[in-house]
């Protein structure tokens, strides 16, 4: 008898113990909203697509710019445009752009870069992406190097963690390329 409950013992012993068994890798699946661009035409002096889920901000005049903001209430996310007109100072426009996107690449895992070229509508622009702990992922000038400039950024107002940001950034990214490839300046004849 003796025998019997010390197996009896052992065999609930055993039974109760954890067993740990390998859990296969798992990622996260983000469902984004398809994207539907509609065309945006106000009291500015350009026109250009935005998605339709992203709300226009009032405009303000800061130092001789136009600013306004494309929030994005899904993503907790803005892209801030602010445009000014061009008088021969087309090179310090360009500079202070430049010089924002490096002061992010400083923290910057990677940054790259891609030019638009578009001579029909003279758009001529720059997107540069960041990658790592920066503020800002993507940030964007567009000109017509003779009366217009455009810059963007793309911020979240969350404390940036690159890698579960990530797919909210290439989504917005391509949001960003529309925006560059739908604009078209206003001239006055």
């Amino acid at each position: 008898m003796n025998k019997f409950l010390t197996l009896l013992f052992f065999l609930f012993y055993v039974g109760c113990l954890e067993v740990s068994v390998p859990k296969p890798k798992s990622f996260l699946y983000l469902l984004f909203p398809k994207a539907e661009y509609e065309k945006i035409d106000l009291e500015i002096p350009f026109k250009f697509e935005k998605n339709k889920i992203a709300s226009l901000s009032k405009f303000e005049i800061k130092n001789k710019s136009k600013t306004f903001n494309l929030f994005y209430k899904n993503f907790n996310a803005e892209i801030n445009l602010s445009y000014s007109t061009l008088k021969n100072n087309f090179e310090i426009y360009v500079n202070e752009a430049e010089f924002i996107t490096n002061r992010h690449e400083k923290l910057a895992n990677e940054l790259s870069k891609v030019a638009y070229e578009n001579s029909e509508k003279r758009v001529y622009a720059n997107l540069y992406e960041l990658t790592g702990p920066v503020a800002s992922q993507c940030q964007f000038y567009a000109t017509d190097s003779v009366n217009h400039f455009l810059s963007g950024s793309l911020y979240f107002k969350i404390k940036p963690n690159y890698d579960s940001i990530m797919p909210a950034v290439k989504y917005l990214k391509n949001d960003i390329e529309r925006l560059i490839e739908s604009l078209e300046w206003k001239y006055q004849d």
